[in-house]
Formats: structure tokens, C-alpha cells, sequence
């Protein structure tokens, strides 16, 4: 695509372009903000201000046009979040911000340059950029480019250097940096920088703000940079940090020698670790190819339903509503957008009588008769949320014939903005899939954690790989989980004891079930973790896996006398139990963390289940489970039956009114068992305090 490059003159600015290169993308043009005359440093939290004076030469370096605009706004909204979650509210930017600045400088480019359709941005680390820049960019449908996002920063600097990215420094203002440093390039500071991150933890590439840069030459110039007349200026001298910069008062371009240019390369696609996980899926996957699969399937359009209606319960400050969707007799005629619409306002409806809107969602599970009517879903979907909106998972079964949407969704009623938290990343990199659309890559409410569906796509084209490969697309999808907990872990919470506390693994095809149940031998994380494999109709893109993972942060929040303390849980507990009679077999896992009673649970059973009822019951260590779940997902292959249907509420009869969502499937299995004919995925909390 054709795209302009929001340019600051630094290292990390210029780097990006080689990566936009490299991924085929077409630089037309760059742009810049900066203080007003005479200001040659601004305090601002959104853009590198020192040096502007020579992003002209950068730009002409380049060959392309700049269009610079003047910041005249202030940092209005200093949150995690920019905008706001309700629909209405949500395209619309923050009075007075200096994010708006942006917003007008795009705007003119886009003019300019209709055909442009990406922004090129330099953020490695930095949350509030990334989120305020695609903000912007989702405003005025541009996709940006952000391939230093979330890279190892010794490792970046590195190929920074080894590229051919010869920048100064024009500014210190980090422990162990001083004037003399000032002018020096990476290469000559690369030793200093990476032992002030060995001895005092310092970002080596100055993503806390301890250094900025100057390109003066790159790959991608026709022309390099030359300094003739510098000055340094002493911002602030202290004991700790002194704060100096380079004044450029003269500065030219001098021609360069012609030289072929060789792309850079790229970071590998998988990790190191889950290079192995996909080595020994691979192996596993030879032994197995010799076993026939021993699960049944339910053929499509044959599947018996019973209708449940659609129900909304509370739980402490969480709210499940289940099974929305319309009544036979609401359907006549509509096009699947006037249903999707159609549900959203039934979904407003029981969230209002909770007094919360549809910006309380935590979690929307989307289950579609036709994935190939997904654009049309989602389009209608999105006008519903703004910014950082709930988590999302889509799969397609075989609803009724009578149904082409069903939602499932969880929602949490916070009383502060700052108890929810999003991970919605926009932009194209090579870290994890880009959501661009209206749900985020997480959501952390209650010290839950929800992950949207992953399926593996290439994060930096945001395809699948090719020819299909069902390892290297659960090599992908569960790196995707990983990296997504990473970043969690490192913006909200260092001293979070994280725990998976379910997993449930979509398959298309029922051959590859027997691979997905040797992930726990694999992966550590999945050892003990409840998990359910069910068979989909299709998948997003065509994949032929999709996980979805509920996480907890191992932590709660104690308030004694007015005071307010976070404290660590001990490690989940894990209980599993196989209970078989002549006439039936349920088997059980139940991931509790104790200190708040927080669970997740996986339950399938064969046969006739109610028969085992009464002694299922009376197991004491599930009593919390059958007496405080708020969400019941029931997985039901070939026929959903009234007496399924009897052995579930009758299991959790002191839960009122019981919020089920039914979901057809193909097959289902657990980690040691196959062809149960129904299964139950349920969440739930005894504890306030984990609510």
C-alpha cells in the first residue's frame, strides 16, 4: 500500500521505513509536528520535538514531500485508554489534545494524497502513542505500520546499526548520559547503552525517554546528512540526569556513492519456543498419522435443537447474557446486518436492566450458520463500539435453520474506569495479529483475563500460512496467546502470578484432534489446564484452528479499614475426576484459585447423564462450581435433548435464573478422551472480591 511516515528525524522513525519496504508497502510522503517557532524543546507526551529543525533535510533525504503542522495542543487525556468506548462518542478525539493535531495533519496529507492508505509509525514500546496514532488512523481509515513494535530492544539496536541507520544522539537525559555523549552515533554508543541497561535497567533503545536521535543516513536516502555547525544547550544539570541537547544551526545534504540496496531481513515467524512447539507437533503428528480417529461427527444440517431462550444473570459486578438471538417469528425477510442489529438491541436491553450499556462488554462470543456472511456481520457489528471494545471470538456451526447469528456475551460492572483494561493493537507488525475492527486483542476485568480468538495468521500480511499447515498455524496461534499475555503482563501488572484457567481449541477437522490433545505434553502452560476440543463448520479466513483462552492474573485486591492492598495467590488448584457408571460417564476439571475462589471448569459427559446426577452432586470438591457459576456454555453434538437440557439445570439449581448458551458442534473431546456427546464450559466466583 501506499503510505506517509510520521517522521521525527530518529533512529526509529527512519528503521521503520526499511521494514515498510520490505513488507511492499510505497513511501509517498512524510509528516511532521513541531513546537511553534522559537521552541526548540516541548514537553509533550505524544512527539519528539528536538531536532526539527532538521526532519526538512530528512525528508528531502528521502525524496518525498513533508507536510508539517504546529502543535498547539496539550496532553487533555493522560489515560491508557483515547476516546471513548460508546459508539456515538467513540470517532470523535478529546477536545484540546495534542493527539488532534495529529488528526488535522493527516487529514491534509490524505487530501493531498487520496490514494495513501497507511501511516508509518516508529513505536517499539510506547502504549500511549500506539493507542492515540490508531486512534487516529481508525478515524480517517488508514492502517498503520509499526514493524519495531514490541521488538527485543538490544536486538533491534543492533540491526539498526548492522543496516546501515547511522544516527546521533541529539539529546541525553537518562542516568549515565551526558553532554559528552551528545553527537555521538549508535554504533559508538551501543557499549555505553547496553551496560546502563545492565546496571540500572535503561531502555537501550530510549524507549523511557533517556535518549532521542538523529538519522543522518539510511538505506532508503538519496542523499545523507551532514551537521556543519552544532551547539549544545544544557536544558537542566542535576546530580541524577542531565538534560542537554544538540542545537542544529547548520546542516546540509551531500550526494552519495550509488550502491545496491539489500533488503533487511525480517524476524523470524515463530520464536525460538514455539519453533520447538512446532518441531514437536510435527514428530507427534508423523507417530499419530498411522491411528484412525475414533470420534464421531455430527453431519451438518441434521443436528436436533431445543430452544432456550435468551437469559441474563449477576454475579457480583459480573453480568452474563446468554443465547441472544431472535425468535423465529422475528426473522422473516431480514437481512443478516438487520439481525445482527436486532440482537445488539436485545443485548441493550437485558444489559440495561443491570443499568450498563453495551461499553461494559468484556466478551462477545459470535457463533454464525455461514462464516462467508461475516463482512456483513461485522460491519454491522462495529457501529456498536468505540474505543477499546470488548474481546471477540467467531466461529460458524450449524445453528437451526431458523437462526443465523446467536451472541454469548460476559460483561463486568465496573465502578472505575481504570477496573477495566484493554489491548487493542491496530497496527500491522510483526508482534501479533493486528485487530483492525471493532474488538481488542484482550480485555482484564475482576483479575480475569479474556483473549480473543487466535487463529495463526502471519501478523505482518494478516494471512494464513501457505500451503495450509494445521501446525504451524497452532504454532502460531498459541505464540499469539503468549505474546499478548506478555505485553498484559509488562504495561499492567510485573508482579501478576498469571495462570491459564481454560482453554477451548475449534477444529475443522476431526483428524487433527488427536494432535491438539498433546499440547499439555508440548507446552507446560497447557499441562493443567481445563481444556475442550469441539468441531466447527468453518473457521475465520479459512483457518482450521482457533483457541480461546480465559487467564487469570493471580492476584486480588483486599480492602481493610479504608486501606486498599493487592495481594498474590498461591498457585490454581486442579481438580479432575472421572465418575462412570454402567449407564454414563461425566468427567471433570475444575481451576480454582482458592484465596478468591475463582474457577473455570470443563465438564463432558457420554451416556445417560442424568442417572449420575445425584452422585455428581455430592462431590465436595466441586460443590463451588455447581453453586456458583455465572456462565454456561453447553457444547451439544447430534441432538440437544430435553434430558440434557434437565441434567443441566437440575445440576445447577441454585443458580437463578441459569444463563446457557447452547452450541452446536461436530465433535467433542478432552485432553485424555474422545466422542463425548455433550460438554459444559463453565466460569464462575464464590468471592465478591474476585468479582
Amino acid at each position: 500500500m501506499k503510505y506517509v511516515a510520521l517522521l521525527s528525524g530518529g533512529k526509529d522513525s527512519c528503521f521503520n521505513l526499511l521494514h515498510c519496504s520490505r513488507n511492499g508497502h510505497d513511501l509517498v510522503a512524510a509528516a511532521s509536528l513541531g513546537p511553534e517557532q522559537g521552541k526548540e524543546e516541548l514537553d509533550s507526551y505524544l512527539y519528539q520535538t528536538v531536532g526539527q529543525d532538521a526532519v526538512e533535510l530528512v525528508a528531502q533525504a528521502l525524496d518525498v514531500p513533508l507536510y508539517r503542522k504546529l502543535i498547539s495542543g496539550s496532553a487533555v487525556e493522560q489515560g491508557s485508554e483515547y476516546g471513548s468506548r460508546d459508539a456515538a462518542a467513540g470517532a470523535n478525539g478529546v477536545k484540546g489534545d495534542e493527539t488532534e493535531d495529529l488528526h488535522g495533519l493527516l487529514s491534509e496529507v490524505r487530501t493531498q494524497h487520496p490514494d495513501i492508505q497507511g501511516v508509518a509509525v516508529g513505536a517499539i514500546l510506547s502504549n500511549y502513542q500506539r493507542v492515540r496514532v490508531e486512534h487516529v488512523c481508525h478515524r480517517l481509515s488508514l492502517t498503520p505500520l509499526c514493524y519495531l513494535w514490541q521488538r527485543d530492544q538490544e536486538q533491534l539496536l543492533s540491526e539498526m546499526i548492522h543496516n546501515g541507520v547511522e544516527a546521533i544522539l541529539i539529546k541525553v537525559a537518562g542516568i549515565g548520559l551526558m553532554p559528552k555523549h551528545l553527537g555521538r552515533t549508535l554504533a559508538e554508543m551501543q557499549p555505553t547503552l547496553k551496560g546502563l541497561n545492565e546496571l540500572y535497567g535503561a531502555h537501550i533503545c530510549g524507549e523511557g525517554g533517556e535518549y532521542e536521535t538523529l538519522t543522518l543516513d539510511c538505506p532508503m536516502f538519496k542523499r545523507r546528512i551532514v551537521l556543519k555547525d552544532v551547539e549544545t544547550v544544557i536544558h537542566s544539570d542535576n546530580d541524577f540526569a542531565t538534560v542537554a541537547y544538540l542545537r542544529i544551526k547548520d546542516a546540509f545534504l551531500e550526494a552519495k556513492e550509488t550502491s545496491s540496496y539489500v533488503p533487511i531481513s525480517v524476524p523470524p515467524l515463530l520464536s525460538k519456543d514455539f519453533r520447538n512447539l512446532e518441531t514437536v507437533l510435527t514428530n507427534k503428528a508423523n507417530v499419530l498419522s498411522t491411528k484412525k480417529p475414533i470420534l464421531s461427527i455430527a453431519p451438518a444440517n441434521t443436528v436436533a435443537h431445543c430452544y432456550i431462550p435468551t437469559s441474563s444473570l449477576k454475579s457480583g459486578k459480573w453480568i452474563v447474557v446468554s443465547n441472544v438471538q431472535l425468535k423465529e417469528t422475528a426473522k422473516s425477510y431480514r437481512t443478516i446486518a438487520e439481525e445482527v442489529v436486532l440482537c445488539f438491541e436485545l443485548l441493550r436491553d437485558h444489559l440495561a436492566q443491570f443499568s450498563l450499556s453495551l461499553s461494559n462488554l468484556t466478551f462477545v462470543n459470535i457463533f454464525v450458520s455461514d462464516m462467508s456472511a461475516f463482512p456483513e456481520v461485522n460491519q454491522a457489528y462495529k457501529s456498536f463500539f468505540g474505543t477499546s471494545p470488548p474481546a471477540r471470538a467467531c466461529v460458524a456451526v450449524d445453528l437451526p435453520p431458523d437462526a443465523r447469528i446467536r451472541l454469548d456475551c460476559v460483561a463486568f460492572a465496573e465502578e472505575a474506569p481504570d477496573e477495566r483494561r484493554a489491548l487493542h493493537v491496530q497496527s500491522l507488525s510483526y508482534w501479533a495479529p493486528a485487530n483492525i475492527g471493532p474488538y481488542s486483542q484482550a480485555v482484564v476485568v475482576g483479575d480475569r483475563i479474556f483473549i480473543s480468538g487466535q487463529i495463526g495468521m502471519q501478523p505482518s500480511t494478516l494471512t494464513l500460512p501457505e500451503p495450509a499447515n494445521v501446525i504451524l498455524e497452532a504454532a502460531l496461534a498459541f505464540q499469539h496467546v503468549h505474546k499478548i499475555l506478555a505485553v498484559l503482563r509488562e504495561t499492567y501488572g510485573r508482579t501478576w502470578r498469571l495462570a491459564t484457567q481454560c482453554l477451548l481449541c475449534w477444529l475443522t477437522d476431526v483428524a487433527d484432534v488427536a494432535l491438539l490433545q498433546k499440547i499439555g505434553e508440548v507446552d507446560s502452560t497447557y499441562a493443567s489446564v481445563p481444556t475442550l476440543f469441539v468441531g466447527a463448520k468453518s473457521l475465520p479466513k479459512g483457518a482450521q484452528l482457533e483457541i480461546q483462552v480465559i487467564a487469570h492474573t493471580g492476584q486480588y485486591i483486599v480492602t481493610e479499614d479504608s486501606d486498599t492492598e493487592v495481594r498474590q495467590c498461591k498457585t490454581s488448584s486442579i481438580e479432575k475426576c472421572d465418575l462412570e457408571t454402567a449407564e454414563s460417564r461425566i468427567y471433570w476439571e475444575v481451576s480454582t484459585f482458592t484465596e478468591v475462589s475463582a474457577f473455570c471448569a470443563i465438564l463432558a459427559a457420554k451416556g445417560d447423564a442424568l442417572s449420575a446426577l445425584t452422585e455428581l452432586k455430592t462431590q465436595v470438591q466441586t460443590q463451588h462450581v455447581w453453586c456458583h457459576t455465572y456462565s454456561v456454555r453447553l457444547f451439544y453434538k447430534a441432538i440437544l435433548s430435553e434430558s440434557v437440557l434437565s441434567f443441566v439445570t437440575s445440576l445447577f439449581s441454585t443458580v437463578t435464573p441459569l444463563a446457557i448458551t447452547d452450541i452446536p458442534v461436530r465433535f467433542i473431546a478432552t485432553t485424555d478422551a474422545d466422542d463425548w456427546d455433550f460438554a459444559l464450559c463453565l466460569v464462575g466466583s464464590t468471592s465478591d472480591s474476585a468479582s
